[in-house]
């Protein structure tokens, strides 16, 4: 492996109990169900590339809620930081968009059953137990 870790976000947007998945449309992980997100850009603040990732991937509009985790996405040789925000829907029909092949509310057990990255099931699940006790 070689260069510098790339800085990216992801955002686990809830609508109820249902939770945004994109379908990768791009490496890596090409076709997998996965969070929307990606890189942050250069002066970009970190929770504004959430909420710009978030549109352009799905044309759903959210508000964070807080930061969930921040994990290391080793993919080829590509070293991702990740950095993901719970969110709670505002507006908006998921549309794919930008790098997401297809973009969908899906309910909690059925989105943990369609993603295949172990940490993506686990920060999805710490989101949601963060907005219920946020909300709860």
């Amino acid at each position: 492996m070689s260069g510098a870790p790339v800085p990216a976000v992801g955002v686990i947007c809830f609508r109820g109990d249902e939770v945004l998945l994109i379908r990768r449309g791009q490496p890596p992980r090409l076709g997998e169900w996965s969070l929307p997100g990606g890189r942050i850009e250069f002066g970009e603040a970190v929770e504004a590339a959430a909420l710009r990732e978030l549109a352009e991937e799905t044309g759903v509009v959210a508000e964070l809620a807080g930061l969930v985790a921040v994990v290391d996405g080793l993919f080829g040789e590509k070293h991702y930081v990740l950095i993901d925000y719970a969110a709670r829907w505002v507006s908006g029909e998921p549309v794919a968009g930008d790098d997401a092949a297809d973009a969908r509310f899906m309910p909690l057990p059925e989105a943990l059953a369609a993603v295949d990255w172990e940490e993506t099931r686990r920060v999805i699940v710490e989101a949601h137990q963060l907005l219920t006790a946020k909300t709860g």
